[in-house]
């Protein structure tokens, strides 16, 4: 077993001081606030700017199928900086989750090669169609869509994160030959860098795409419904999906669809944890600012002893919070046998560290933390919502027991 690398290398500080730039020029609190309620699932503008022009999108695709070629540990940089913004962008669940799940496909076939292209690029967005909240571990989910020999699919998969505005779904589906990974595309490809076109992906008008959490389902392409749900997160929408007879196209069947799907989610885990790392970061420095500016019986609340005690205490849980996310991104990097541990492990701790980190940001920011206008309570949803996201912190630590043999207590 090789001794992780918890450092940042200079090409990742510089990854991290571009993507921080863009997002505090193109996304501060108060435009995430404006589209908090907005009818987009996302900043289509924005999105250009980070997968396509910055070419973040690619970072986990190799350079002979469009990609950057760069690793986990460079995603893992990008996840930190839209964690610390809350950004509402789909990059957890297409350029890693939906990205990792085609990367386990056979990319010599030109089918999966060209949708690795459209994602790397920055052209399409995909969506892995599973419920967020499915962990990784124990083989692929059970398949909750069907698939006839043509290869039309029919059946619902229900919470479904980055659905609303995706022109590529990957769908697990129990067909003729057994389990197999399915493509519906529900947008061309290519209408995406047609002439004329200015809103990209995404956009207010294009098909699937949810004018509120409340709207009602949007026919996306013949046979493809998108149910917009009401998240409790409203910066990652989440999604109903609907196929009657959806055209799709397989991608990989039962062993090597299995695998797929298993690689996805454990990314997908593993890198949330860096996510995870950025908002509770921000929420610390948020709160320590406040801390100093805010005075009472004539010196700042900061001083108080009680007060830092608390945020000191935070700051020692960060500290090992950035120890694991670091070694779940390296470990995802090296494509190592201590995946499994260094993601549960990541998981469990990171997911409680975030909601720990928001809820005192809300508590020590008093009444103003409690308003909508504050941005305090986008980073407590999001925390929430991301500690159920791809396993909750007991599945992981139950996962952590058996990798390690460790038994349970005696009942």
């Amino acid at each position: 077993m090789s001794t992780p690398d918890l450092l940042y290398s200079e090409a990742e500080d510089d990854l991290r001081a571009a993507v921080r730039s863009l997002l505090a020029d193109r996304c501060p609190p108060s435009a995430v606030l404006a589209e908090a309620e907005g009818r987009r699932p996302y900043d289509p503008s924005l999105w250009r700017s980070l997968a396509a022009e910055m070419g973040t999108a690619g970072l986990l695709v190799p350079d002979k199928l469009g990609g950057q070629g760069a690793t986990a540990r460079e995603a893992a940089v990008v996840l930190e900086e839209l964690g610390r913004a809350v950004t509402p962008v789909p990059y957890l669940t297409s350029a890693v989750l939906a990205t990792t799940a085609l990367l386990g496909c056979d990319t010599d076939e030109q089918h999966v090669a060209r949708l690795l292209g459209a994602l790397a690029s920055g052209r399409a967005v995909g969506a892995l169609a599973l419920p967020l909240s499915t962990p990784p571990g124990g083989g692929a989910p059970p398949a909750t869509v069907t698939a006839r020999g043509d290869g039309a699919l029919t059946g619902r998969v229900t919470g479904v994160a980055g659905a609303a505005g995706a022109e590529v779904l990957l769908v697990p589906a129990e067909g003729p030959d057994g389990y197999g990974l399915y493509a519906v595309e529900t947008t061309a490809l290519g209408a995406a860098d047609a002439p004329g076109t200015t809103d990209g992906p995404g956009a207010p008008d294009a098909p699937g795409t949810a004018e509120t959490p409340a709207t009602p389902a949007v026919p996306a392409a013949p046979g493809v419904t998108v149910e917009p749900l009401t998240p409790l997160d409203l910066t990652r929408p989440l999604a109903a999906l609907h196929l009657t007879d959806a055209p799709a196209r397989r991608l990989a069947g039962p062993d090597r669809a299995r695998a797929a799907v298993g690689r996805a989610l454990t990314a997908g885990a593993g890198l949330l944890a860096s996510e995870q790392l950025g908002l509770a970061e921000w929420c610390l420095t948020e709160t320590v600012r406040h801390t100093k500016e805010r005075h009472q019986f004539g010196r700042p609340i900061g001083s108080f002893q009680a007060l830092k005690h608390r945020m000191a205490g935070l700051w020692l849980e960060l500290v090992s919070a950035r120890a694991t996310a670091r070694h779940a991104a390296d470990a995802l990097a090296a494509d190592g046998p201590e995946v499994p541990v260094a993601v549960a492990v990541a998981q469990a701790y990171c997911a409680r560290v975030a909601v720990h980190a928001a809820q005192e940001c809300v508590q020590l920011h008093g009444g103003i933390g409690m308003t909508w206008e504050h941005p305090a309570h986008l980073y407590l949803k999001r925390a929430k919502s991301d500690e159920i996201a791809l396993g909750t912190p007991g599945r992981h630590r139950e996962a952590l027991a058996g990798l390690v043999d460790l038994p349970a207590p005696a009942g």
